[in-house]
């Protein structure tokens, strides 16, 4: 694993544990899961069951959605959640500067400042979840109920089937 991967996971890895996580078991992928689809491939599970990290801007604020793989993350509805004028994905470089994780990559917490955080309503319905631990080659099982606690997100209906 490269120096800024090795970095990015220790990173999430520590944040996560600070967060009451404990120690997580990260699987390393080396085919990628760029995409929830690659994601579900690799990992043997739903895509409803990977937790898509997206970063959004609202307003020039960044602002994360934790989506489910199944689902795309409705700009109008967080807008609407968040009662800003504007709401648009954020490109790689806003991404990177508010999570400080690529896109692709981006765990669930972990950012250098603490920046509002949705979770889409459907992901509750899972025993089991995956996300990012950092890299888009790299991820770890949580529970729904830990990843409400952990990214202190809000639980919101703001998506949409693919």
């Amino acid at each position: 694993m490269s120096e800024r991967r090795r970095g990015a996971v220790d990173r999430f890895r520590a944040e996560a544990e600070a967060r009451g996580l404990g120690e997580l078991e990260i699987r390393e992928f080396p085919e990628g899961t760029r995409t929830a689809a690659d994601a579900a491939r690799a990992i043997g599970c739903e895509v409803g069951q990977i937790v898509k990290s997206v970063v959004l801007m609202a307003d020039g604020r960044p602002v994360v959605a934790l989506t489910s793989g199944a689902n795309r993350a409705d700009t109008e509805r967080i807008a609407g959640i968040l009662g800003a004028a504007e709401v648009r994905k954020a490109d790689a470089a806003e991404a990177r500067e508010a999570t400080g994780f690529a896109i692709g990559g981006t765990p669930p917490m972990g950012y250098p400042a603490a920046v509002p955080t949705f979770i889409d309503d459907t992901l509750m319905q899972h025993d089991e979840l995956w996300a990012a631990a950092g890299t888009p080659y790299h991820v770890f099982r949580i529970t729904p109920e830990e990843l409400v606690q952990a990214s202190g997100g809000v639980v919101a209906s703001f998506a949409r089937q693919q």
